[in-house]
């Protein structure tokens, strides 16, 4: 069926390709490429002797030169970006020169500002559809299986929805005192960022955490959950008919708040560039390297995730009420694929996603976000791949 060339090494990109070669239909090759090629060769020793053929790449992603050189050289049918999101642009760059399908998994965002938007790449709309390819944005679980949730609601259940909130819910446990379950520079950096909600045309801007409820979730318990800003809320607000309000929650704990805090007070956060015995460096760079790697936890976490979308509006004329949401156990993913359940959340959709369009389902010239199309056989994919869903028509809302 394709090729598919996976730019990235990490958890999330572990995920990406032990899925990629559970689906060899579809994925003949995988090229892994990443900055540090150790890390491509650690990954495809682990994945070699299936019928997908893995290759090994050494790549730098913010210089679009070299990744034109190796999809010249490797010749894939889509790009699967699971880089850092401050390389979306020069990797789109790249397959508008070479004329090939992207996919990512977060937005760009500027390295030296915290802004989580899409304009940068929804700018490309025009270039990609006169190239003749697709680029789907953001097809990881939120941003991505949230967008697909949307679609399939106002597919299926109303003629429109009113409100949407988005609950992302982490029961997992590692042990560490303090610990990000992804990439501590992107996480810290979308905590400490002021929240927002979209409420009747507008987004309204809130102070850090200062929204919190307690919600009750299938299979975990009552959480402390926090209104935070995230950037699906951006492209819902456009593309979900009628909709009124978004708002997007995750779970703290005391203790990881209070860290934060701590951190923050004393500057470990800032990304602004200090000197130090000669050097510059970035606070927050730092603090990344003297964390422990996202990647390490997962033989240590045990619990679970829960991340759906609860929503309101008409169908026929009356109020109807509809949540759909998945449950993923963090020591069933390490069982599976050696990692936990954050990155397992994310890499399943990316698969999906370039999946859905290698088989031409989701396949139309420019640049998209992932409720821009039939959400059906996307949402048969989830169950199939290791992220089943669940419906209940009678949910708790939020307050």
């Amino acid at each position: 069926m394709g090729k598919a060339l996976m730019i990235g090494a990490g958890g999330v990109a572990g995920v990406v390709a032990h899925k990629c070669c559970q689906n060899p239909e579809v994925f003949q090759e995988l090229c892994i490429a990443s900055r540090t090629l150790s890390k491509c060769d650690a990954l495809k020793a682990k994945l070699d002797g299936g019928k997908t053929k893995v290759t090994t790449a050494q790549l730098d992603a913010d210089n679009t030169d070299e990744i034109i050189a190796l999809i010249e050289k490797f010749k894939p049918d889509i790009v699967i970006n699971v880089a850092l999101p401050y390389q979306d642009l020069t990797i789109m760059d790249a397959c508008l020169a070479t004329k090939v399908h992207y996919l990512d998994t977060a937005n760009y965002e500027p390295p030296d500002t915290a802004k989580f938007e899409y304009k940068w790449q929804w700018a490309y709309k025009k270039k990609f559809e006169d190239a003749g390819i697709t680029a789907i944005l953001g097809s990881g679980f939120d941003p991505g299986v949230t967008g697909v949730f949307s679609a399939y609601a106002q597919k299926h259940y109303f003629d429109e929805i009113h409100t949407i909130d988005i609950v992302d819910a982490n029961a997992g446990d590692h042990g560490y005192p303090f610990a990000t379950n992804f990439n501590p520079e992107i996480n810290i950096r979308e905590v400490t960022a002021n929240g927002s909600y979209f409420e009747n045309g507008k987004f309204i801007e809130t102070e850090p955490m200062s929204i919190k409820r307690v919600y009750d979730l299938p299979q975990i318990g009552p959480k402390d959950i926090y209104l935070l800003h995230h950037e699906e809320m951006e492209s819902l607000a456009l593309n979900i008919k009628g909709i009124k309000r978004i708002r997007f929650w995750m779970t703290f704990s005391e203790s990881y708040l209070t860290h934060l805090k701590v951190l923050e007070n004393v500057g470990m956060t800032s990304i602004e560039p200090i000197e130090f015995e000669g050097k510059q460096i970035v606070p927050l760079q730092f603090l990344k390297a003297v964390l422990p790697d996202p990647a390490s936890l997962g033989p240590r976490t045990k619990g679970k995730t829960n991340i759906g979308c609860i929503f309101t509006g008409i169908k026929d004329g009356q109020e109807k009420k509809y949540y759909v949401y998945n449950v993923c156990d963090h020591q069933a993913c390490y069982a599976e694929v050696g990692s936990q359940a954050i990155s397992y959340t994310t890499g399943v959709p990316a698969m999906i996603g370039a999946m859905m369009v290698l088989t031409g389902k989701w396949n139309k010239p420019g640049v998209y976000n992932v409720e821009e199309f039939d959400p059906d056989p996307f949402m048969e994919a989830l169950n199939k791949f290791g992220l089943p869903w669940i419906e209940d028509f009678n949910p708790t809302l939020i307050d």
